[in-house]
């Protein structure tokens, strides 16, 4: 069994298209945040032989730290196009029935979660597959059950170099 704490700066984002480029009306809009992110798992790996397996788990908590929104399209065949840095909120996160700096448009700057991992450690390479679940909504204000969907699943995978 081991702790696996580490400081990842990761990107994560959201695409969404309504219609096709060749249609008289169409919108595309792409967001994708930085994230300082601190995962903090237990792993557990085979005690023998040259080749390991190992799975492990563990919460994660992350900042923002910028980022860009992007939106495409066109209306009734006039193109338009804009691009924005992410605005995020000053929430501080120890008030928790309050979040300060908060809008519409504008990102929640804590993200918290859990981690799920599972590979194979090689003598002088891993190969992995990552799993975040999101628990923390994204959308700065929002504190209803009506976007319990608006949270970051992320999917990722590893090969790493052992030194």
């Amino acid at each position: 069994m081991y702790f696996q704490p580490g400081v990842l700066f990761t990107g994560k984002g959201s695409k969404t298209q309504s219609g096709s480029t060749s249609d008289a009306t169409y919108y595309r809009a792409t967001s994708n945040p930085y994230y300082i992110e601190v995962p903090a798992n237990i792993v557990f790996k085979s005690p023998t032989g040259p080749v390991k397996f190992f799975a492990g788990a563990g919460p994660y908590i992350a900042v923002g730290v910028a980022g860009k929104n992007k939106v495409d399209g066109k209306f009734l065949g006039t193109a338009f196009h804009s691009e924005e840095n992410i605005e995020f909120s000053n929430d501080d996160p120890t008030t928790l029935d309050y979040e300060e700096g908060s809008g519409f448009g504008i990102m929640k700057r804590f993200d918290y979660g859990l981690n799920g991992t599972a590979g194979i450690e090689f003598k002088k390479t891993v190969l992995s597959v990552n799993y975040g679940l999101g628990l923390a909504k994204l959308q700065s204000g929002s504190n209803s059950s009506e976007d319990d969907k608006n949270k970051h699943r992320v999917l990722s995978f590893t090969l790493g170099v052992r030194l």
